[in-house]
């Protein structure tokens, strides 16, 4: 094992990350809201999907700490692997491996509740609309 592979890994983590910041401006934005909402008009949909959104929040924070602790070991990897430790590179690089893989998959649930709340949403409008009402 050489250099490039945990270099490879570089921009991919870069990137995965602000993603993940991308997303959790959005989410905030989306908080702020609702909020903002709730407290003009009480609703208790919107204290739904607050406590929807405080769940996403908390799993994008470990998507987040995950992926840096992943970009963190891929760069200890790289400097021990300067020095000509392999053994030591190698476990390394496999632990910054596997973070990012429990970041990928923390990602993939995340996404699968805001599709649950957005369908949610939807099927809510739906309800709303007579044209679409089932007989």
């Amino acid at each position: 094992m050489d250099l490039t592979a945990p270099a490879v890994l570089f921009p991919a983590i870069s990137l995965l990350l602000l993603a993940y910041t991308n997303r959790f401006l959005a989410l905030a934005t989306l908080i702020r809201n609702l909020h903002d909402r709730h407290i003009a008009n009480p609703d208790e949909l919107i204290i739904a999907q607050i406590s929807n959104l405080r769940r996403r929040v908390l799993l994008i924070r470990n998507m987040q700490a995950c992926g840096a602790f992943s970009l963190l070991l891929c760069t200890v990897c790289m400097f021990v692997l300067f020095f000509d430790m392999l053994l030591f590179g190698q476990v390394t690089f496999g632990f910054s491996l596997l973070l990012m893989a429990i970041s990928l998959a923390i990602s993939i649930y995340e996404i699968q509740i805001s599709v649950d709340a957005l369908n949610l949403q939807l099927s809510s409008l739906e309800d709303c609309d007579p044209s679409r009402r089932k007989p």
